[in-house]
């Protein structure tokens, strides 16, 4: 058993009654359970967090929904996911916090909760609805697919948040810097004539952010940081004894494993569309930064990004394809092949980085999620470190199949999701499907 939030690295046994864990310790007696699961030789974890999806619903469903996307999400070992708010229309008004978390409910096989909008209808202009947002149930707020641009209105934004409790997670994208822009600037996309955007783009919106959330004491979220300018300016900042506890940042797999290059000479070939990502895929140099930043402690939290998309928008020219891919049925291995094979960091420590510390970014530690404990939520993953298998599309819950990597040999994975004491997928004997 690995739980991080309590230390605990041993073998140990848990026992659940309900929804909810009754016990943890060695040699518990099994003699009164009804059902007893032998995870000899795996590792019994907190279920893992995402605080970082798009899970389409509503507007969307085309490309994902609440419950397909939750399916995807067990799928991968997660128990709890944060959506989004980059719906239609988007999630910026408490009525539709509520309703996200009343479709999840009657709906999604794992818990999901919403990101609200920083600003109405995600146009930048007017602050959303933040408190009664939170008041509804919003666990921080976003306007993700977009950045707050105005430096005042994030200064009012953060001032706003602060009084939640929650965090801002910014979408780091100066606009003016990026207008047509299809993938990074650099020799490749020069080569294959697509207008480039630059790591600058990100890093002058991270530095402003910074300065901004220190003057207003609000809790500040890089998400999906891509460039090794902007992993130096949160290293700094977090060396700030005034900031440590206020900025945070979160890496996906495909930018610690994945480089331009490979739109250029992917498997399948130049201008591979399952390459184009926002923010884009950099160069080894900021990928290598960005593993080391996991390592150091600079970067804290891992997010998947998870953004399903019809086959028909990626089915057509680079420049026109939609950003991004799915990643929740393939994190867990990813992360392990990016951070633990080459020895950056153990298997607590990537638990770590999927439990307990999203848990505290979304406010859920609150609600004792990011856990294993006596009277705690029954939300559980048990994971094979030893697992070999091959990334294959066909084979996701969710709707998505955009990702980069199919037919990757991969090790690890979540062969058990039990979500509020529910067993909701198992791996048998090599095969894969609903518990």
């Amino acid at each position: 058993m690995i739980d991080p939030a309590s230390g605990v690295d041993a073998v140990m046994d848990v026992a659940i009654e309900g929804d909810r864990v009754v016990s943890v310790g060695a040699g518990l007696a099994a003699s009164a359970a009804d059902e007893v699961i032998d995870a000899s030789g795996l590792i019994v974890a907190p279920g893992l967090i995402d605080p970082h999806v798009h899970l389409r619903e509503p507007g969307q469903e085309e490309r994902e929904t609440i419950a397909s996307g939750s399916a995807a999400a067990v799928m991968g070992g997660f128990t709890t996911v944060c959506c989004m708010p980059n719906t239609a229309p988007a999630l910026d008004t408490a009525s539709m916090v509520r309703a996200v978390l009343d479709r999840a409910l009657a709906a999604a096989a794992c818990r999901v909760f919403p990101i609200g909008a920083v600003s109405k209808g995600r146009g930048g202009e007017e602050l959303a609805e933040i408190a009664l947002m939170a008041k509804a149930g919003a666990v921080g707020f976003s306007d993700d697919g977009d950045v707050l641009a105005s430096a005042g209105l994030m200064r009012k934004a953060l001032g706003a948040v602060r009084a939640t409790g929650l965090a801002l997670m910014q979408h780091c994208q100066e606009p003016t810097m990026t207008r047509g822009a299809a993938m990074h600037a650099g020799a490749v996309s020069t080569r294959l004539g697509l207008v480039g955007w630059p790591r600058e783009a990100e890093e002058v919106i991270v530095e402003r952010d910074v300065r901004l959330a220190r003057a207003a004491g609000a809790r500040y979220h890089v998400q999906h940081i891509s460039s090794a300018g902007s992993v130096e300016i949160v290293r700094r900042a977090r060396e700030d004894e005034a900031l440590r506890e206020l900025v945070t940042a979160e890496a996906t797999p495909h930018h610690m494993l994945l480089t331009d290059a490979a739109c250029e000479s992917g498997p399948r070939g130049a201008y591979d569309t399952m390459c184009k990502m926002n923010p884009p895929l950099r160069t080894e140099a900021d990928a290598k930064a960005i593993r080391e930043a996991v390592a150091e402690g600079v970067i804290t939290v891992l997010g998947t990004d998870h953004a399903p998309h019809t086959p028909e928008s990626k089915a057509t020219d680079f420049a026109s394809a939609s950003f991004g891919i799915v990643g929740l049925e393939t994190a867990l291995a990813l992360y392990a092949k990016a951070l633990i094979e080459p020895g950056l960091i153990d298997w607590p420590g990537l638990i770590e980085l999927m439990t307990v510390n999203p848990a505290r970014l979304c406010g859920l530690d609150r609600r004792g999620l990011g856990r294993l404990e006596a009277g705690g939520p029954a939300d559980v993953t048990i994971i094979d470190p030893d697992l070999a298998w091959t990334i294959r599309a066909a084979e996701f819950a969710g709707k998505g199949r955009n990702t980069p990597f199919e037919g990757w040999e991969v090790r690890g994975r979540a062969v058990g999701t039990i979500v509020a004491g529910r067993r909701v997928w198992e791996v048998k004997s090599g095969a894969s499907s609903p518990a």
